[in-house]
């Protein structure tokens, strides 16, 4: 509840209101304790406390109860015993609902969150889909030639054609890259088609979040309360680490210095917080460390909602000013150190044990801690938490339908769309490839058919040459043949002419024997005559 500029949450054993100083909240904190010890009240009531302040809050729905923050708190006995017992109506308590947006990667019970893949970047992607140190180097390596390319990587099916691409060209990229075996890049789409089929194909593409769209106010000035629904999320641990981590970075990367203001700009409450450290490589460690620790000159607020303080990183702890810590067990020697060092972390009350205090909460009660005014920790009390103003529990389909259609981010994010990308631009460069490559394929083809054709020509002009000279040879034999037997004929005749003249000569030369030679007997011995001479 807001009070008096401050953040009450509750009161102590003396009646005494412990408040959290607004100007203090940007310098994040815990809540922690064991399953059903009321950290989802406590969240609830600070969650409440900074929209009445006007400040933006974002929460992570992992069980689907913090829905009901958009509807009043339900009025009972209970909660009438309770407005008595903390002097609720004279602090100006009221139930009433909070300005709510409704969010979900999946697009099913709120709108769709998006982030592209570039945005994501190389290192929480590599962490996202479990990758070796090798895999994950390659992955950065990709990117590199994404960007010096002017390649937009927004969805999964662009990270594909890419890794697809390079494996392909790897000799070219070689010298200035480095090799890549294509046994890498293959896992590392594998390893993609598995993150798709987690949810990644709906979570990257556009419209992506612009998270200063968050940065608004609802009814009465107060800050709108803006929830995840992570109870499909969490699910596929890996994917919802991953968005709350990446969430903090473009936070980080997005918003300007502010240094120290009167209220935070924005408070983030991350739930199950643990599973953002679960596996978590030393890298990824170390930069949600140094986020945490500057993001607060920002104005933003972390805190992280687990079952134990163990479950955060020193590094981070240490950067945790704010401090709620509801009941932990201690059934084994492990969990009694646990909860001794959870203890050692608080500033003594010396009016009570911390430590022995912890193992005996009961169910909304807790010890806190909360930064004082001059930056120091304060010292440890025990307190019972205020009862939310919003309804405790979720809400039907019909009225979450509704609440998620007329909020003013609805038309700006509700529609997937798919711009001109990696994978256009490289499936247009592989048609035009290929278009060359069946144009020199063709023109070669037509080449071979000319060459064919132009051989088959110079055969056949070849043949009718060769056809004509035999012609013309023949023709000239014919024509020889002609002559001679034209002049045979003639000689043969000539001859006749001749013998039957001789043969006459000689029969009267021969008179005595009263008969001139036959006229055939006289040209047959002239033309023998006349062939022997002439040589026909």
């Amino acid at each position: 509840m807001f009070f008096e500029n401050k953040a009450w949450i509750g009161t102590d054993d003396k009646g005494q209101k412990v408040c959290m100083e607004s100007r203090l909240a940007n310098r994040h904190g815990l809540i922690t304790g064991a399953t059903g010890t009321g950290k989802t009240v406590t969240l609830k009531v600070m969650a409440e406390a900074f929209s009445d302040m006007g400040v933006p809050v974002f929460l992570a729905d992992v069980k689907g109860d913090l829905a009901g923050m958009a509807k009043p708190g339900a009025d009972s006995e209970d909660m009438a015993a309770r407005k008595s017992r903390f002097g609720l109506d004279e602090a100006g308590f009221e139930l009433h609902g909070y300005p709510v947006t409704f969010w979900d990667i999946f697009g099913q019970k709120g709108i769709p969150l998006r982030t592209t893949i570039s945005e994501m970047g190389p290192l929480l992607l590599a962490r996202l889909m479990e990758l070796s140190d090798v895999q994950a180097d390659i992955l950065t390596v990709v990117f590199k030639i994404a960007d010096d390319n002017d390649l937009l990587l927004i969805d999964t099916k662009d990270l594909k054609a890419i890794l697809n691409y390079v494996s392909e060209n790897a000799k070219e990229f070689e010298a200035m890259y480095g090799k890549m075996s294509s046994q890498s890049i293959a896992a590392i789409v594998r390893s993609v088609v598995a993150l798709e089929s987690a949810g990644g194909e709906a979570f990257f593409g556009e419209t992506a979040l612009n998270v200063t769209d968050w940065f608004s106010t609802g009814e009465a000035g107060r800050g709108m309360i803006h929830i995840l629904d992570s109870q499909s999320l969490i699910n596929s641990p890996k994917l919802y680490s991953t968005f709350l981590l990446w969430l903090l970075s473009e936070l980080f990367e997005s918003l300007p210095e502010v240094g120290d203001m009167d209220k935070p700009r924005m408070v983030f409450f991350f739930d199950e917080a643990h599973l953002l450290f679960n596996g978590a490589p030393k890298v990824l460690v170390e930069k949600v460390e140094q986020v945490v620790k500057l993001i607060r000159s920002k104005g933003v607020g972390v805190y992280f909602v687990t079952q134990n303080p163990r479950d955060i990183p020193d590094g981070v702890l240490s950067q945790l000013g704010n401090k709620v810590e509801h009941a932990l067990r201690a059934f084994t020697p492990a969990d009694q150190k646990s909860v001794k060092a959870a203890a050692d972390s608080f500033r003594p009350n010396p009016e009570f044990d911390t430590y022995e205090t912890i193992l005996a909460l009961g169910t909304g009660e807790a010890v806190v801690s909360f930064l004082q005014d001059n930056g120091e920790p304060g010292v440890v009390q025990k307190v019972s938490i205020l009862p939310p103003q919003s309804f405790m529990g979720s809400i039907d389909d019909q009225t979450r339908d509704q609440l998620v259609k007329t909020s003013m981010l609805y038309p700006r994010y509700y529609e997937y769309k798919d711009p001109d990308s990696a994978y256009e631009f490289l499936m247009r460069m592989g048609e035009e490839k290929a278009a060359e490559a069946a144009q020199a394929a063709a023109d070669a083809a037509a080449e071979k058919e000319a060459q064919k054709a132009q051989a088959a020509a110079e055969k056949e002009a070849e043949k009718a040459e060769k056809a004509a000279i035999k012609k013309a040879e023949q023709e000239a034999a014919k024509q020889e043949r002609a002559k001679k037997q034209a002049v045979k004929s003639v000689g043969n005749t000539v001859a006749g002419t001749v013998g039957r003249e001789l043969g006459k000569n000689v029969g009267s030369s021969f008179g005595k024997f009263g008969k001139t030679l036959g006229g055939n007997v006289g040209a047959s011995l002239g033309r023998g005559v006349l062939s022997t001479l002439f040589k026909l």
